[in-house]
């Protein structure tokens, strides 16, 4: 990775904070060169409304940044977004918007003209006004770049998770708790503590039922599913244990016995990180072609356009997308 390259923030739903937090990032000054995809627009309205001196100049591609403080340089994709676009509400221009930039950034990662991406936050229902039917990033980043073997990890300063499931209905959860599900959530775990400099990362895996199945009394995937994964991750050489009871393994991990936590479903993993605290929250997409890291939190319509936003897990995420692209 070419790390004189800038680093591609997009700017999310237009009608959310997104406009407002990149602003404030960029004002307070970012640790490497970046370029915005977004609408130019929206930001000039933001940095408006936070007072902020900034230029906002829009650009085409990424080899045409100056890179300059006091600089923001966008690159937009599609029409520009009326000046009247109310904050705090559904909007299908605004949907649209969000996906376009995000989809424009993932064609310059692909080629190799960007460092990473590092995305402020989408809203889905407004995408899906615009006949976007995708259930958030992820999703995204993986159909258009052609990756099939992909997780989600959410990090901060207490806590890695990654999950084996993300985006479906509990009742769907059993039936994706497959061998080759298991598998490969643990070799994404220790594939991204190691983009994170871990050398030896210590994989532990939360069990499905209550108690880790308790021996089979409370289900037997732990038996029949998780714990054969497990094994085949040891014998390639990943650092990995469990199945562990769920209700105490994040504690565990919290006091630095693990450095990762593969939970099964969504919530079960995003809680406990999650209830540390959203400033410093970061989800990055683990088995990408490229580095992709995010905010921990959506589009805050309840706040959009006050000038209050917190940008601090916006900065968490450029800063571990540097550090993982050294």
């Amino acid at each position: 990775m070419n790390t004189k390259l800038p680093v591609g923030i997009t700017m999310g739903d237009a009608a959310g904070i997104g406009p407002e937090i990149v602003v404030q990032a960029c004002a307070q000054g970012l640790r490497a060169p970046h370029v915005v995809y977004g609408d130019a627009g929206a930001l000039r309205r933001a940095a408006a409304t936070l007072g902020a001196r900034l230029d906002v100049v829009e650009i085409a591609t990424p080899a045409q940044a100056s890179l300059r403080a006091g600089l923001i340089e966008v690159i937009g994709r599609g029409p520009a977004l009326p000046a009247d676009l109310p904050p705090g509400q559904l909007s299908a221009l605004a949907g649209r918007g969000a996906y376009d930039y995000v989809c424009a950034a993932i064609d310059d990662a692909q080629a190799g003209a960007i460092r990473a991406i590092v995305t402020a936050p989408l809203n889905k229902h407004s995408m899906h006004l615009a006949g976007i039917d995708y259930p958030g990033h992820t999703e995204i980043l993986a159909e258009r770049s052609g990756t099939t073997d992909f997780a989600m990890m959410l990090a901060n300063d207490e806590l890695r998770v990654l999950l084996v499931t993300i985006h479906v209905a509990l009742a769907d959860v059993i039936a994706r708790i497959t061998p080759q599900a298991e598998l490969s959530a643990l070799r994404l775990a220790d594939r991204a503590c190691r983009q994170m400099g871990i050398a030896r990362p210590r994989v532990a895996v939360a069990g499905l039922n209550p108690h880790a199945g308790e021996g089979g009394k409370f289900g037997r995937e732990e038996i029949e599913v998780i714990e054969p994964a497990i094994a085949q991750a040891r014998a390639e050489g990943i650092n990995a244990s469990g199945p562990w009871p769920g209700d105490t393994i994040f504690m565990r991990a919290r006091r630095g016995e693990f450095d990762i936590v593969v939970a099964q479903y969504h919530d079960q993993g995003l809680i406990p990180v999650k209830y540390l605290g959203l400033d410093h929250g970061v989800n990055v997409t683990v088995g990408l072609p490229f580095v992709r890291t995010s905010v921990d939190h959506g589009t805050a319509f309840d706040i959009a356009g006050k000038g209050v936003a917190d940008h601090a897990s916006l900065v968490a995420a450029f800063d571990l997308a540097l550090a993982m692209t050294p």
